[in-house]
Order: C-alpha cells, then structure tokens, then sequence
C-alpha cells in the first residue's frame, strides 16, 4: 500500500510525534493506520526507557479544581524550559492533576499504575511515554498533592 501524505498527517494530526516517526511506523505497519498507531504506542516504551537517565531541569505545574470540593498540583517535570511551555505539555500536567483529584492515589507509584479517567485504555505511565515520545524528552510527575475542602 502507498503511504500517502495525507495518511502521515492524519497520523501526526492523532498521535503528535514526528513526520518521520509516523512514515516509518505507516511503513512497518504496512500502511494501515490503526496498526501503525499500535507500533508508536509500543515505541513510545521503548523511548522512554531511553531517556530515563536524562536530567529533569525544567518542567510546569498543573491544577485542578472540582467543583470548589476537592483540588489537586502536579508538578510534571521534563528536560528543558522549551518543552516545559508547550501547550499540550501544559495540557498534560492539568489531566494528571484531573487524575489526582478524581482518584487519590496514594504515591507516585500507585498513580502512574492507574487507568486514566479519560482514556482507560491508557494507564498515567503510558501518557507519559507517550509524551516522551512526543516531545523527544524524559517526563515523570515529580510530586503532586491533593485537597480536599473539609
């Protein structure tokens, strides 16, 4: 099957990693899409193992708040201040602390082993794989705190 630009793009357009990821994931997974967004998804993995020796010198803070009940800070950390102020990183760190305030995990551990509210398909760690993947650099939640308004 020829891989067209236009299935790059879409591809891009759903998983946010590079063209060049994209074409070579629509190439080993033979041109079909669904297959090829499996292939960056278990790529994503093996990225983030890649660069967990990476120093985390930069990063954001998100927050949640529900409904004035309960709250949540989540300090995302990552490589650079480049990466750091990017809107979906931004993004990202506000559906951890979403993450935070719905479920309580008790530790780090026990929140990055969790389905995410949104997607339960994916747990926390897998988002932040991907992310790894994405933004081409390590990514870990370095603390996070949840509020409740007793």
């Amino acid at each position: 099957m020829e891989i067209t630009t236009d299935i790059v793009k879409e591809l891009r357009e759903r998983t946010g990693v590079s063209v060049m990821q994209c074409r070579k994931a629509l190439e080993e997974a033979g041109g079909d899409l669904e297959k090829a967004v499996a292939v960056l998804q278990k790529h994503s993995g093996a990225s983030a193992r890649k660069k967990a020796d990476r120093e985390l010198a930069a990063g954001t803070i998100g927050s949640y708040t529900h409904d004035g009940n309960v709250g949540a800070m989540v300090v995302l950390s990552c490589e650079t201040d480049f990466v750091a102020k990017n809107p979906e990183f931004v993004a990202l760190a506000k559906d951890i602390a979403m993450q935070v305030a719905a479920m309580d995990p008790e530790n780090t551990a026990a929140l990055l082993e969790q389905p995410f509210i949104k997607d339960s398909g994916k747990t926390i760690q897998n988002l932040l794989d991907e992310a790894t993947q994405k933004f081409g650099e390590r990514a870990e939640v370095t603390s996070f705190s949840r509020l409740p308004a007793r």
